[in-house]
């Protein structure tokens, strides 16, 4: 079974950053495809950044060149770097496990980003 926790939500205003966190437990992290999802009130969740056990990334064209994501696989920990921060990024963000070789994946709690003056 594998636990993901993130940490670092919050408030920030506009133009700031932020830095999301998230740990896996378990040891399928270093082979698992690991990504960062949102979800705004009254809107679907949607994918927001991916980074593969190698660190191949893909963003969402609304944070490109806003938002980075990169792994730590010693510490089994994916970040999400915010930068330039917008309300339109309001949502509680989703870490996301998927490990494509088990066919299983697997959801954090979330965590709120709160952008506003």
């Amino acid at each position: 079974q594998v636990q993901l926790v993130e940490s670092g939500g919050g408030l920030v205003q506009p133009g700031g950053s932020l830095r999301l966190s998230c740990a896996a437990s378990g040891s399928i992290f270093r082979i698992s495809v690991m990504g960062w999802y949102r979800q705004a009130p009254g809107k679907q969740r949607e994918l927001v950044a991916r980074i593969t056990p190698a660190g191949g990334t893909n963003y969402a064209d609304s944070v490109k060149g806003r938002f980075t994501i990169s792994r730590d696989n010693a510490q089994n920990t994916v970040y999400l770097q915010m930068n330039s921060l917008k309300p339109e990024d309001t949502a509680v963000y989703y870490c996301n496990l998927d490990y494509r070789v088990g066919g299983m994946v697997y959801w954090g709690k979330g965590t709120l980003v709160t952008v506003s003056s």
